[in-house]
């Protein structure tokens, strides 16, 4: 076996056998985005060539680094083009026919939109053209749910009518309450995707042997951006041991859900870490929960019928859930000193350091300065930055990965505030679905306006004509 074989096996943890020259990214799950990156980085250290983004995106086949390697990184990138190198794999089907496999639909456009737009190579995030850098300092998380949902910015009047629309759908029917109680001993996820499904049998009375409206979507989405994080509260209250109440009709959207989360009026800069963390999470294009929602919305369920989904999907750990995961490298780093090693480790062993890199973005998580932000002004407040020292240490020692697109992401530093605020580690992915709730609807809707089933197809690649047992004859 060469030695470039050999770092292939060794940077994704897979037996030397497996390195052939069929093997490419996303081909097989030790080859995903994490370990492509790891592998760059690991080809930059063995041959002295810094790997840019075009040759990253060359080098994504054995064939490619094997040619990488014997030019010895003299003209890598000529080298690395010699062989086919594609996002995509041609399989055999029949005998004079191909199809293109597109793994994790990487790199397919399925469809248009006007609600988000994501830039990952500039590090740029727009709702509805507005920046998040805008939207975060600004706005409140009322006026961003009515910009993604309604489609607009609203004046002051627009903004008011829509926030007591918001406050006159928080109470949770009673039935829903009482699930709540019987869920205390679910993990929060859980008992929050069995209680926004139930909350589809206790909405307005419709004809259900027809297909949902628009208008009608258009009200049970704004009533679960309501109700969503009362159920949260709902859920904590009950597991903490106490009786949920709902907030007064005056308070605002996140300060009535810390008040109903803590049973108590929360301090001003939590109501503004809550608030901006809201506005951050709020939607993030074609992630694999929207997309869960619109296939759902395409087969006509409805819209609480897509929320449900889209919180199923969301709660995996290599989507939201991994904001529950990462705010436990705080506790396995420890101290501030031994980051280094820590990554070191890590990346030794092929796994990758949580908070750290996205699908989509190529540079800076736009959302990480803002949230960064309000957990040194939590940190500051209540005299402890040991959680804040510990994280910007990692991202220090992680800048290696940076140029290959794993800097922070939108999880380093949410979970750490969710501590400094004194929540449990398990709230940390319901607090972001809270806000995403509102890019759920919105994705929902634009599905309904325009809608269409969802129907990919999977390339057969198994036997054929297999013969039943005493069948032949």
């Amino acid at each position: 076996m060469s030695s470039v074989d050999q770092l292939i096996a060794r940077t994704l943890g897979i037996a030397p056998e497996r390195v052939t020259p069929g093997l490419e990214y996303q081909s097989i799950k030790e080859w995903d985005s994490l370990g492509h990156v790891s592998l760059m980085v690991a080809l930059e250290k063995a041959y002295g060539v810094p790997v840019d983004d075009e040759l990253t995106l060359e080098l994504r086949t054995v064939a490619a680094i094997r040619a990488f390697a014997e030019a010895d990184g003299h003209a890598a990138a000529d080298a690395a083009a010699r062989p086919a190198a594609s996002t995509a794999t041609a399989a055999p089907v029949g005998e004079h026919t191909t199809v293109t496999v597109h793994r994790g639909l990487e790199g397919v456009v399925f469809d248009r939109t006007s609600v988000t737009r994501i830039d990952g190579a500039e590090g740029a995030l727009e709702y509805r053209g507005y920046s998040i850098h805008d939207l975060a300092g600004r706005a409140s998380f009322e006026e961003v749910a009515h910009l993604l949902v309604r489609g607009d910015l609203p004046d002051e009047s627009a903004r008011e009518a829509f926030a007591k629309e918001l406050r006159a759908q928080r109470e949770l029917p009673t039935p829903v309450v009482e699930l709540a109680r019987s869920l205390a001993h679910a993990h929060p996820m859980e008992a929050l995707r069995t209680l926004v499904s139930a909350l589809g049998s206790f909405g307005p009375a419709r004809d259900t042997t027809a297909d949902e409206t628009y208008g009608e979507a258009l009200a049970a989405g704004t009533a679960l951006i309501a109700r969503v994080p009362m159920l949260v509260a709902a859920h904590h209250a009950f597991r903490s041991g106490r009786e949920f109440t709902v907030p007064a009709d005056e308070t605002s959207y996140a300060e009535a859900f810390l008040t109903a989360l803590l049973g108590e009026r929360p301090s001003p800069a939590a109501v503004r870490f809550v608030d901006k963390g809201f506005i951050v999470h709020a939607d993030h294009s074609a992630n694999a929960s929207a997309f869960t929602a619109r296939i759902a919305v395409g087969c006509r369920s409805g819209m609480t019928a897509a929320l449900t989904a889209a919180v199923a999907a969301f709660a995996g750990s290599v989507h939201g859930g991994a904001a529950e995961r990462a705010v436990r490298l705080i506790d396995e780093v420890g101290e501030p000193g031994n980051a280094e090693r820590y990554v070191a480790e890590l990346q030794g062993r092929g796994r990758p350091v949580m908070g750290f890199g996205h699908r989509v973005y190529r540079t800076e998580d736009p959302r990480v300065r803002h949230l960064r932000a309000t957990v040194v002004e939590l940190s500051e407040e209540r005299g402890d930055r040991r959680g804040l020292d510990i994280l910007d240490a990692v991202a220090a020692a992680m800048r290696p990965y940076g140029r290959h697109g794993v800097a922070p992401n939108v999880d380093l530093y949410a979970g750490l505030a969710y501590r400094l605020l004194g929540l449990p580690d398990d709230l940390a992915v319901p607090l972001f679905v809270i806000g995403r709730t509102a890019g759920w609807v919105a994705q929902a809707l634009e599905q309904h306006a325009n809608n269409v089933l969802i129907r990919p197809l999977l390339d057969y690649v198994g036997p054929r004509g297999l013969v039943y047992p005493g069948a032949a004859g």
